[in-house]
């Protein structure tokens, strides 16, 4: 690829991924509503709320692929949520289409289907069921994109992202956790593949603790490799086990389930 898009670049996981995408394209525009410091060599910085439709239309403009990671990542006022990843996300598809359509990896989350208990194994096709207005937001962005590739052709990876970070923290996580590296490898293998179209797929590593079935998507190609179960001493002995009553211990969505509708100020 000439130019790769990743917006949310500021943010945790855009942070951690930002360094390890110069292999993908000659050059990584990165993207958020903040500084994003020194920029190494095949890097270009622009800033953008996702909100501005001029601003995400400039963003936009010559890239071959997106990654797009922008947006609110958690429970916040549904103010917030709207602008990023309401308004901001369609923002996105329409400046997508203006301008040749390049392909998108759409973080959404696993907030989509946070209400089925975790011994409860799913696939791509069960009804949604998200656990707060978040979670809502990520199903309105997964309708958004299906829409956009019936109607236009536009082709989206539908990444429900568990829990990407360095390591777990938690007992849930021994199923949710995707490594960086197995993230790396699946964005290598969603803009590699002849033809995408506009699947679910799963953001979780290889763990001996599941909950989802990535069956449908074995045309990638991607087949992830590090396990959690490798750090669950680690959790044992760090993390108090929540008990079988708690709402972490029953959800998917983990504690999300207990946040409540935030106020408008």
């Amino acid at each position: 690829m000439k130019r790769l898009l990743l917006t949310g670049a500021a943010g945790g996981l855009g942070s951690a991924m930002r360094g390890r995408l110069k292999g993908l394209a000659e050059i990584v525009r990165i993207s958020d509503i903040v500084e994003l410091g020194n920029l190494a060599a095949h890097e270009e910085a622009m800033l953008c709320d996702l909100g501005d439709r001029a601003s995400v239309d400039r963003l936009v403009k010559d890239c071959d692929a997106i990654i797009h990671l922008g947006g609110i990542s958690v429970e916040d006022k549904f103010s917030k949520i709207m602008n990023a990843n309401l308004l901001g996300l369609y923002n996105l598809y329409e400046a997508a289409r203006e301008n040749g359509m390049p392909r998108i990896l759409f973080a959404s989350s696993n907030h989509t289907i946070g209400y089925y208990r975790q011994d409860e194994y799913l696939d791509q096709d069960v009804p949604l069921k998200p656990d707060g207005l978040y979670g809502v937001s990520k199903c309105f962005g997964e309708a958004l994109a299906r829409m956009y590739f019936e109607k236009f052709g536009q082709e989206t990876a539908l990444v429900r992202i568990g829990s990407c970070m360095e390591k777990p923290k938690n007992h849930r996580m021994l199923a949710t956790w995707m490594s960086h590296d197995d993230f790396l490898a699946m964005i290598e293998c969603i803009f590699r593949v002849p033809r995408l179209g506009c699947p679910v797929i799963w953001g979780c590593s290889n763990n001996d603790t599941r909950w989802w079935d990535n069956s449908h998507v074995s045309y990638l190609g991607w087949h992830p490799k590090d396990n959690a179960e490798r750090f669950r001493a680690e959790i044992d002995a760090a993390v108090p086990r929540p008990k079988p009553d708690e709402v972490v211990a029953i959800y998917q969505g983990g504690p999300f389930v207990s946040d409540p509708i935030f106020a408008e100020d």
